[in-house]
């Protein structure tokens, strides 16, 4: 009869032989500890085989806890004043902001941009350089179609509007930020109110109004064309498509609600955005209208008489 050594070391050469006869062959490693209170658990019973081999998973378990909340982007931030809790606002990839503009331009019925899109993982990077590149394509796109407007004015002489850039900053980070924030407060209150009306978080309601303005932003380098028709149009498409975002993504919040007060704050939102695209539309691409200025005439003649007398 073999001893258990034998038998042990015959184990390991079949397992040499089966490795290299195969080395893909997958392998299972197990660590110093759970090999003892598995030799422990099998040995305590006086060599027993009907015993179970109980093995200490402990570490490799809190090992998938952790990992498992890495992957769920759940990390651990520091104080107020800290700047790992700041950092954790812009934890963003570009596959994730390219899947959100995409979702900002192409709102499907049925499709919540918060719960399809954000995934619990809203971010503060789109938004804020959506809004900064709509400041300077506003600005710019303004002075060109100024320019372009008066190209055949010979009393028109062309001086750059920096101005325009600190008026299109206060107008569109004014609204992605109060406006925001006003929902969110007036959301959390019904939801007090109510206790049925569910919400979103205030770094959710920021998000989505961020990316909602990414369609002004080709929108206003199309403005530069000086034709009014085409502008109004481009207003009512680009509305139309960032506005479905918005009603698409809170219409679910407020529908539990009452019906005058669901209807009046889906139409609020709707109202609101509308106003900053007109805003911008009648301060920055005005086309000015020329008055003829009538032709100078010649001053009266007048003829006196003069009579001499002799």
């Amino acid at each position: 009869m073999a001893s258990p050594n034998d038998l042990q070391f015959q184990e390991f050469e079949e397992a040499a032989e089966l490795l290299s006869a195969d080395p893909g062959a997958s392998t299972l490693s197990m660590s110093v500890s759970n090999t003892t209170t598995a030799a422990a658990a099998a040995g305590g019973g006086g060599g027993g085989g009907g015993e179970d081999v109980k093995l200490d998973l402990s570490e490799d378990e809190e090992g998938q806890e952790e990992s498992s909340e890495l992957l769920g982007g759940q990390k651990a931030t520091g104080g107020f004043w800290t700047f790992e809790y700041y950092q954790s606002f812009f934890n963003v990839d570009t596959v994730q902001v390219l899947d959100r503009v995409k979702g900002s331009v192409m709102p499907l019925p049925g499709r919540n941009f918060i719960k399809h899109h954000l995934r619990s993982n809203p971010d503060l990077y789109g938004p804020f350089w959506i809004c900064v590149t709509l400041v300077f394509s506003v600005a710019i796109s303004g002075n060109l179609s100024t320019f372009l407007s008066e190209m055949g004015n010979p009393s028109y002489h062309y001086r750059p509007q920096f101005h325009r850039v600190t008026i299109a900053a206060v107008v569109i980070f004014t609204y992605a930020w109060l406006v925001p924030i006003g929902l969110w407060g007036f959301l959390t209150w019904r939801q007090g109110a109510e206790r049925q009306i569910g919400g979103y978080s205030f770094l959710e309601t920021v998000c989505v109004y961020g990316y909602s303005l990414f369609i002004y932003i080709p929108t206003s380098v199309l403005w530069i064309i000086p034709f009014e028709w085409l502008r109004w149009t481009l207003i009512l498409i680009a509305m139309v498509i960032s506005g479905s975002v918005l009603v698409l993504t809170f219409w679910p919040v407020v529908r539990d609600d009452t019906k005058v007060m669901a209807v009046a704050t889906v139409a609020s939102i709707v109202v609101l955005h509308t106003l900053l695209a007109v805003v911008c539309k009648l301060y920055f691409f005005q086309t000015a209208v020329h008055v003829p200025t009538p032709a100078p005439t010649a001053p009266p003649i007048q003829m006196t008489l003069a009579t001499q007398s002799h």
